[in-house]
């Protein structure tokens, strides 16, 4: 496996691009981090997070306590402004509903050379707070990659946060960092090794909902496991 190296032009741009999200957050709204001394000292993991709209990734990014690795929607780069921010912050694009198998090199070279990545399991925004199911790609990656999976919860980032924002309501946003969890191991083979890895997607949706008000657990209403 190719040892990942982060460009230095990334490097670079992300000592400022993380503190300007930071200080914008903190002006716009009311922000609460908890759950960051459950962050693994050392090692690689997967920080998973529940993904309501654009402004998850970076309130997670820029409140991060070292810097995350990201999968980012392909169909964002092709947006102005939002598209140039992710470049220059050094997101990886995931081109959804495809098999991609030099996105899977990439992401077990940033897990294996001892770095973070932030990823969504349910493969897109729900633009709406109810959690959608998982799809079982983060179930694969834990799989193949041995690391362990930090559930985070987001609340507040609905798609009207701008708006609100705007009219200085400072609407409250947070974010909830659960302990690390190691998945079960994916037995079997074909379907049911298929099945497996849906089995741990939906565990880490499962951790992510218990850090999430009833109203977030969508899909997962009444499987909640609580922190």
């Amino acid at each position: 496996m190719t040892h990942y190296v982060v460009p230095l032009s990334h490097r670079l741009h992300r000592i400022w691009i993380k503190p300007a999200f930071r200080m914008a957050f903190r002006v716009l709204a009311r922000v609460r981090i908890s759950g960051l001394h459950h962050i693994p000292l050392a090692g690689p993991y997967v920080a998973a997070i529940n993904h309501i709209s654009l402004y998850d990734p970076p309130l997670a990014v820029s409140f991060w306590p070292e810097n995350l690795e990201v999968v980012g929607a392909s169909d964002v780069f092709r947006k102005k402004g939002q598209g140039t921010l992710l470049r220059l912050y050094g997101v990886v694009p995931v081109h959804r509903g495809e098999y991609d198998r030099r996105l899977l090199e990439t992401i077990f070279a940033i897990l294996q050379s001892g770095r973070p990545l932030l990823i969504a399991p349910e493969g897109g925004r729900s633009h709406v707070p109810a959690m959608r199911r998982a799809l079982p790609g983060i179930g694969y990656i834990v799989e193949h990659a041995h690391v362990p999976v930090l559930p985070v919860g987001l609340v507040g980032t609905t798609d009207d946060f701008w708006q609100r924002a705007r009219r200085g309501e400072r609407p409250h946003v947070e974010m909830r960092i659960g302990r690390p969890i190691v998945t079960p191991p994916a037995s079997g083979s074909g379907t049911e090794r298929r099945l497996a890895r849906q089995t741990n997607a939906d565990l880490v949706m499962r951790h992510i909902a218990g850090l999430l008000p009833a109203e977030y657990h969508g899909v997962y209403a009444g499987q909640a496991i609580p922190e």
